[in-house]
């Protein structure tokens, strides 16, 4: 142990008493695991303050290994350290008592606590391998460097004339920041001429005060002023002290002074009371009146410098309250003297004192230190490894100062207390690196206060790795496709593996397991790279010998021991054309190349399909590499032979004929299919040789190679589609045959009307026949307005039952002159059908009147006519009628074709007939048949040919224009109408207009 000398002036020096004291009392501290030394103020970097290693028994050797280190307080200065090669604890920076403890008059006290009480710097000691915690306490020694110091170096003491002697007056006190000896030990007073005396008194701290006792009566007229001096002394070694002057002013007689209710006042302040707070009232009364009954109140002189910075005293009210905030943990007790003096002339002076006592609040929150850490934390740690040391402290006092620590739950570590106020933090359970790399362990510390203060801090513990991971591949098996004749050394795939160790432990490296492929080992076939994982072949493979290999890939890392990992890498080798065809059979007699010729004898007598011979081959490729097709590329004898693509037979495609030479020489090319294509041929030399052909046993007549191979779903279907047919045209045939044989005797000679004409034909010209017409092209327009009606074409048939087939008479157009198109309306749009009973042309005829009974008024369409299944079937079966006389015009000329359809097109269409010159851009044709799919070149006795009961429909794009009619009309009223400006009867009247000019 260190005693006070060396290092400061006026320190005491050891005696032998006090030695024999403090090392008693240093052994006790190291038994407790606590060591104690003491040392002065002032001293420079370097002093020597104790030999750590031997008061604590370490070997000076292991204390770097050990890691012994001073760990003071978070944020404090470090006004210590341990020299770790010889384990001294010398001074680090210079200690100043004053500042580090704060003391002074006011009994304020740094961490020694208060005034009296020594300056302690509490220290920890740490030692690791194994850990141990030691403290140290240093007192720090005052020496007396500081001198007492008035606040003032000259001040003024009014005292009234009327003063009694031994009346005592409160001087200025001086300030030293020294403590114990060196601290203000007393007041001296000079010479005053008997006037005044000094006594000097304690306050309860132990700090002095002097005050002026009046010795004898002043007198204000014989002198008004005394000037005195004021010498305060402390107790150090030398002496120093610190002088004032003051001035003693006379004042005028004022014989009452106040007086307070009571001598002393207490209060008890929490110490987060805000500024302003009211701590007391005081209250002091004086007897004079007027001005010097008024008193007033201020806090006095000797008040501690603490107290004035603290407190205030209102002058009139004398309510004392809080200036500043409070800090219980700096002073929990304040002592505070106020005066009260009058306004009168000569005021005396009066105090008291106020002692306020601080009550504590929760008003600090604890503080964590991290003691020592050890990280990293080896992931195999057992259970109850220390990482980290914690200490924890908080200055508030009682509930407020106990502080408990936790973490949270969920996490492989426990906290757990060690010494008072020290947590370890343990592991509480086994550790994974692979899972966690790092923890963030959240310290909270939680004081017993109410409400509770707490305080979080965060550790970071990594973890750190050991090799308990095999590398894992990311999958099980690859397979890889290589083309065959691959060059070597080409890269055939990249195989990966993982292994979530760090560092080395998860460094990987590469390799092919030891085997052997068709009796070689595999390193001659394929090699893998050690770092990257790529596969590469070390050899040109060849599929037609080996067509797909297994080799096992191992990954393993560089941890300690070494783990490894494997996968299957199979291997695929894909064909490529590289093969050409092979000739099997002919084969050539001398057994040469396959280019050589192929001598085959043929009958001459052997007809078309003849099986000359076959040309078989083979190709060592697969797939479309070895499929093969055959071709004809010299040869053939000007179409007499010809060969098979896929089968690759020979056949004669026709007869020999005397001119054809007795020799042929066929070249045929068998070919496959890859990319390119390969080939190779051979040469036959054909002889015709007489003979029977049945004796080759290679005839087969009438039929190709192809038919006889065709599947029988296309001979039924054909079979099918030929019977559908052939009934079809037979129920046709019947029906047009019993329509023709029924119509037969109704057929007659007569006078068409020509369109828009007056005249009016016999009603009984065109009887029995369905007076349908449809305009040719070009001759047909719908005119509107009051233009005149186009030119009409007149035809004079005679249809007996004997001729309706062949015999016409033929007449030329009425009028030679060409249809006006004044307001044309192109006729295209089918048109509505009349109801039934107006104008319907299957309807009972009740029209008797002529024609001029007809108004010429043109009416609209009646939009509520709607087409009349009777007027359908009519339509049909006068269709059906007509086939006979079409059947007759077909003999007579083979270029007339199908002027009407069958029954079952049912449909009517309209359709354009734009390549004729001059022709309407739409027509007219029966709904049961279709328009002209081709211009029929037309004949002379077909120029103007009426064919009485073929179908037709009105169609207008605009509407057909009706003239009103009161009675129904039937076939019996065709023909027996007036002059007429529209075509009123294009739905009765059918006009096969060829146009022949």
């Amino acid at each position: 142990m260190l005693l006070p000398a060396g290092g400061g002036g006026g320190a005491p020096r050891g005696a032998p008493g006090l030695a024999v004291l403090l090392l008693g009392l240093s052994w006790y501290c190291l038994a407790a695991s606590q060591l104690r030394y003491s040392v002065p103020e002032e001293l420079e970097h370097g002093a020597f303050v104790a030999n750590l290693a031997e008061d604590l028994g370490l070997d000076v050797a292991a204390l770097s290994a050990r890691r012994l280190r001073l760990v003071s307080r978070a944020g404090a200065k470090q006004h210590l350290e341990v020299n770790l090669e010889n384990g001294i604890l010398f001074v680090n920076e210079k200690v100043d008592r004053e500042e580090l403890c704060g003391a002074g008059e006011g009994g304020e006290g740094g961490e020694g606590g208060e005034r009296g009480q020594p300056c302690l710097l509490r220290l920890q000691l740490v030692v690791e391998s194994p850990l141990e915690l030691f403290r140290v306490e240093v007192e720090v020694l005052d020496i007396n460097d500081n001198a007492p110091r008035f606040p003032w170096p000259e001040f003024v003491l009014e005292v009234a004339e009327s003063a009694l002697p031994g009346a005592r007056f409160p001087l200025e006190s001086a300030h030293d920041p020294d403590v114990g000896p060196n601290a203000l030990r007393t007041y001296r007073l000079g010479p005053n001429e008997g006037f005044f005396s000094l006594a000097v008194q304690a306050r309860r701290d132990g700090s002095k005060f002097a005050e002026l006792v009046l010795e004898r009566a002043l007198d204000r007229e014989a002198r008004r002023s005394h000037r005195l001096l004021l010498t305060a002394l402390d107790g150090g070694q030398p002496e120093r002290s610190g002088t004032a002057r003051v001035t003693v002013a006379v004042l005028d007689a004022n014989d009452n002074v106040p007086v307070f209710d009571r001598p002393s006042y207490s209060a008890s302040l929490p110490e987060d009371a805000p500024p302003g707070t009211l701590v007391v009232r005081l209250n002091a009364s004086d007897a004079d009146e007027g001005a010097n009954g008024e008193v007033e109140y201020a806090l006095s002189g000797h008040a501690p410098p603490a107290a004035r910075e603290l407190f205030s005293v209102e002058p009139r009210g004398g309510r004392v309250r809080l200036r500043a905030p409070l800090d219980y943990e700096r002073a929990p007790l304040h002592e505070l003297f106020v005066q009260a003096k009058d306004r009168g002339p000569s005021a005396v002076a009066v105090h008291c004192r106020v002692l306020v006592q601080l009550l504590d609040v929760n008003d600090n929150a604890p503080e964590v230190t991290l003691t020592s850490l050890a990280a990293p934390v080896m992931e195999d740690a057992p259970p109850g490894t220390v990482v980290a040391v914690i200490s924890v402290r908080d200055r508030d006092s009682g509930d407020n100062g106990r502080v408990s620590c936790e973490i949270p739950s969920g996490l492989p570590f426990r906290l757990r207390p060690s010494f008072p106020d020290y947590y370890t933090l343990e592991t509480a359970a086994e550790l994974d690196r692979e899972a966690v790399a790092e923890y963030n362990v959240t310290l909270t510390a939680r004081d017993a206060g109410s409400p509770a203060l707490s305080t979080r801090r965060t550790l970071t513990v990594p973890v750190s790795d050991v090799n308990d991971n095999a590398p894992r591949f990311l999958q099980p098996s690859y397979r890889v496709y290589v083309a065959e004749n691959n060059a070597p050394g080409a890269s055939l795939c990249s195989v990966s593996a993982r292994d979530p160790d760090a560092q080395q432990n998860g460094y990987l490296s590469y390799a092919l397991a030891e085997g052997r492929i068709r009796g070689m080992p595999v390193g001659t076939y394929l090699s893998v790279n050690a770092d990257s994982g790529h596969v590469y072949a070390l050899r040109s493979l060849d599929y037609e010998q080996l067509r797909d290999f297994r080799v096992q890939v191992v990954a393993q890392d560089a941890g300690f021991p070494p783990r490894s990992g494997n996968a299957t890498l199979h291997v695929f080798v894909l064909d490529q054309n590289d093969n050409a065809p092979v000739i099997v059979a002919p084969t050539p007699r001398n057994n040469a190349s396959s280019s050589s010729e192929v001598e085959v004898e043929i009958p001459r007598s052997a007809e078309a399909g003849f099986l000359v011979g076959k040309v078989s081959a083979r190709d060592a490729d697969a797939g479309q590499n070895a499929r093969l097709s055959f071709q004809l590329v010299g040869g053939g004898g000007e179409g007499l032979f010809g060969v098979a693509p896929h089968s690759g037979e020979i056949r004669t495609l026709r007869g020999f004929r005397e001119g054809d030479p007795a020799r042929h020489r066929l070249l045929i090319q068998v070919r496959d299919h890859g990319q390119p294509p390969l080939s190779t041929s051979v040469a036959l030399l054909l002889s015709l040789v007489d003979g029977d052909a049945e004796e080759t046993g290679h005839e087969q007549r009438d039929e190709p190679p192809e038919a006889a191979t065709a599947p029988p779903l296309t001979l039924y279907l054909i079979v099918s589609l030929g019977s559908v047919s052939f009934t079809f045209l037979v129920a046709i045939v019947v029906l047009a045959a019993v329509k023709c044989r029924k119509e037969r005797l109704s057929f007659a000679c007569a006078l068409g009307p020509c369109g828009g004409s007056e005249e009016e034909g016999p009603a009984e010209t065109f009887k029995g026949a369905n007076n349908n017409q449809a305009p040719p092209p070009g001759a047909l327009e719908e005119e509107g307005g009051t233009a005149g009606a186009p030119p009409g074409y007149c035809y004079k048939v005679c249809l007996t039952p004997e001729s309706a087939k062949s015999d016409f008479m033929f007449l030329k157009p009425y009028s030679p002159s060409p249809p006006r198109n004044n307001n044309k309306q192109k006729l295209g749009a089918p048109e509505k059908q009349p109801p039934p009973g107006k104008g319907h042309r299957g309807a009972p005829s009740n029209h008797n009147h002529n024609s001029s009974s007809s108004s010429a008024q043109v009416k609209q369409p009646n939009t509520d006519w709607l087409p009349s299944k009777q007027a359908t079937l009519k339509s049909s079966q006068s269709l059906e009628d007509v086939g006979g006389v079409r059947r007759g015009v077909q003999k007579d000329h083979d270029r007339l074709r199908n002027l009407v359809t069958p029954v079952s097109d049912a449909t009517l269409l309209v359709t354009e007939l734009q390549k004729t010159p001059g022709a309407p851009s739409s027509v007219w044709t029966p709904r049961y048949a279709p328009m002209y799919s081709q211009h029929i070149s037309p004949l002379d006795y077909q120029h103007n040919v009426y064919i009485p009961g073929t179908p037709t429909m009105p169609s207008s794009k605009d509407g057909p224009l009706f003239l009103e009619q009161e009675a129904k009309n039937s076939f019996s009223t065709f023909g027996k109408r007036k002059k007429m400006t529209t075509y009123c009867d294009i739905h009765d009247n059918m006009i096969i207009n060829n146009n022949l000019k």
